[in-house]
């Protein structure tokens, strides 16, 4: 870096962290409620030409998997019962492990998913070109991981993605859906757009609406572009006029929302187990959790619910939530609840005729 500057008479900044310094000042994990949010990676090394996050978060650095993975079972001891697995690229985790090998995200969810106490699994925020078939794989094998995904694609012009750098294309995004809901049928996908990126033409918008309703999304986080200083998009023409900009948006925004309505309407009489994550904000008297696909669902219950899974019959749908009954509570559930090694032990804990005991693990599933 000095040589740099002495060379070039130029200002540089190293934003790039040793990865062992990366990780080392997180807090103790504290869980404060059923869902807790465990980061597993930061940086990303695609450089999209909108983005800002290698510029500022550095390139790809993935903590251990055994950190990982203690992290969760200390926060399943406190009672987390659904993990949310975070990283600006998270499916490119590759975790160094404590023998000197490299766990791939994939290898990762199965072995989060294996903890006692941890019943769901959600990841975000992912990146197509590393969703790869050993992670698709795991939709097949793992019910833990929720039939929910984020995926952002930002366009569905070929054109865009290429000018966004973005590194696939939308046949290649579709294929990867298909892939999905083969492993899981019943998957819900969301993703990001971004609305009137430089260049962006009518017809490249129409090829976004057509991905849109070939997809089906569920929803969306999408935006007007924005330039960010620094990228490459900053210097770009941004010949998309504002108006034009909030129309594309609006139009997109309510295609989106009309599909969400949809599949909410089918929800309507079928049974969704729920997260209870405590007092509704309709109604004191009531309590509020989510779906595996992410809606918010209110019904009566008692505060003993709180934190545990229950089965509610969907009986109403609302703009923005769902209403229902309660039909089974977690007590009538064969699920796997986090127990002590003292307790496990003192359970499997087997007598010989001498009266001599030997502790024989089982497996859960």
């Amino acid at each position: 870096m000095i040589n740099h500057v002495q060379g070039t008479h130029s200002p540089i900044v190293d934003i790039s962290f040793p990865e062992i310094e990366k990780f080392d000042r997180l807090p103790e994990p504290r869980a404060e409620g059923p869902t807790a949010y465990v980061s597993i990676m930061e940086g990303c090394n695609k450089y999209c030409t909108f983005c800002v996050v290698p510029y500022t978060r550095g390139e790809e650095v993935s903590r251990p998997s055994d950190d990982v993975l203690f992290e969760i079972a200390q926060l399943a001891a406190q009672g987390v019962r659904e993990v949310n697995l975070l990283g600006q690229n998270v499916n490119a985790y590759r975790g160094a492990t404590y023998d000197g090998g490299v766990c791939s995200f994939a290898e990762l969810l199965r072995l989060v998913a294996a903890i006692d106490g941890i019943d769901r699994i959600r990841f975000t925020t992912s990146h197509p070109i590393e969703f790869t078939d050993d992670i698709i794989a795991v939709y097949e094998d793992t019910p833990e991981l929720v039939s929910f995904l984020h995926l952002p694609v930002q366009s569905g012009s070929d054109r865009i993605l290429t000018m966004m750098k973005r590194a696939h294309t939308a046949l290649e995004y579709k294929a990867i859906i298909r892939k999905l809901r083969k492993a899981r049928p019943n998957i819900q996908i969301s993703s990001d757009f971004i609305i009137g990126f430089p260049g962006e033409s009518q017809a490249d918008f129409e090829q976004t609406m057509n991905l849109i309703a070939e997809v089906n999304f569920d929803t969306s986080f999408s935006f007007i572009y924005s330039s960010r200083p620094g990228t490459p998009a900053a210097d770009m023409v941004d010949d998309v006029s504002e108006d034009e900009k909030k129309q594309r948006l609006y139009i997109l925004q309510e295609r989106i929302l009309q599909q969400a309505m949809r599949f909410s309407r089918q929800m309507l009489g079928t049974v969704q187990r729920i997260l209870v994550e405590g007092t509704s904000r309709k109604s004191v008297m009531e309590l509020a959790g989510r779906t595996e696909c992410n809606r918010m669902v209110n019904f009566e219950g008692t505060p003993d619910m709180i934190g545990q899974f229950v089965d509610v019959e969907i009986t109403e749908v609302l703009t923005n939530s769902l209403r229902g009954l309660v039909i089974r509570t977690e007590q009538q559930m064969d699920l796997r609840v986090h127990e002590s090694p003292q307790s496990v032990i003192a359970r499997t804990r087997k007598e010989d005729a001498l009266g001599v005991g030997s502790y024989q693990p089982s497996l859960h599933r």
